[in-house]
């Protein structure tokens, strides 16, 4: 078994957060992990990437081929179609947050970026920042969209749940539960 993970966002969006949650979650089953990252202009809302490998066997390489991967995981819409060449076209699914970052001053049209992704035959659109406000805690927005792609994955929901606890321990109990229960309205939302 394998599964690869494109993370794709931009600074400030805690998509590497969520990189090493699932790494550890997996780590902690007993498969094999490796990650790479690119964090470009990342302190100024500049892109973020990770490949996250995830096998029962060694892994080579801890970068993805292009139209390998299983999962594009995209904290921002337009990175999600930057990054479709790396998408497996027999199983690949995006699980992408809707809402726009508008760091370029030629952003393109919102909605025909939504198009384009809708086209996908594997798409979950999800409205990642509402749901981590109602969560409390609008910076959970990475958590909620590892919960709508949880059934994905191959680690259980319970071994995600420890590892971000564990993660955000040192952050307070506040921020661990609205965490948690980010985690669990992403879950919900792939069913409504």
């Amino acid at each position: 078994m394998t599964f690869d993970i494109v993370l794709c966002g931009v600074g400030g969006q805690g998509g590497l957060s969520v990189s090493v949650v699932i790494a550890r979650a997996a780590m902690a089953v007993g498969l094999q992990v490796k990650q790479s990252e690119v964090h470009g202009m990342s302190q100024r809302g500049g892109e973020v990437l990770a490949h996250l490998r995830i096998a029962d066997r060694e892994i080579q390489s801890p970068t993805i081929p292009k139209g390998h991967a299983d999962l594009i995981l995209a904290f921002e819409p337009l990175e999600a179609l930057r990054y479709l060449p790396w998408l497996s076209a027999e199983r690949g699914t995006v699980v992408s947050a809707i809402t726009p970052i508008r760091n370029i001053q030629q952003y393109p049209d919102i909605e025909a970026i939504l198009g384009e992704l809708r086209s996908l035959p594997r798409v979950r659109l999800v409205d990642a920042d509402t749901l981590a406000r109602q969560a409390g805690n609008v910076r959970s927005a990475n958590l909620v969209l590892v919960g709508a792609a949880a059934d994905l994955l191959p680690v259980s929901p319970e071994s995600i749940e420890k590892e971000i606890k564990a993660l955000f321990q040192r952050k307070g109990e506040a921020v661990v539960q609205a965490n948690l229960k980010a985690f669990e309205y992403g879950r919900h939302s792939i069913h409504s």
